[in-house]
């Protein structure tokens, strides 16, 4: 069973104590990350997570697992259009 197959069979899932740990099941892959958002496809839809001072904790591809720590202030599902203009938008901001 290739890595790929064995993440879209987990279920997704989000937990977040206290608005400053965030654990996140079902994620394949990170897109881009920085201390005040990440971007995320989970098993589900591409996940935009804001906030501030945003740290990766943990990182699990076999399990699809990712725990963020920070101050969290939303947490968004995007469809396929909107990624890409919240790509383009985190792209103009980091050469501005």
């Amino acid at each position: 069973m290739d890595k790929q197959n064995s993440i879209s069979n987990y279920n997704h899932s989000i937990s977040l104590t206290e608005r400053k740990n965030l654990i996140i099941s079902g994620v394949k892959k990170i897109d881009n990350f920085d201390d005040e958002q990440f971007l995320m496809d989970t098993v589900m839809s591409y996940l935009l997570v804001k906030g501030e001072n945003l740290e990766l904790i943990k990182l699990d591809t076999l399990q699809g697992t990712v725990v963020i720590k920070g101050l969290i202030h939303s947490m968004t599902y995007l469809e396929e259009g909107d990624k890409k203009n919240k790509e383009s938008t985190i792209f103009n901001r980091l050469f501005k």
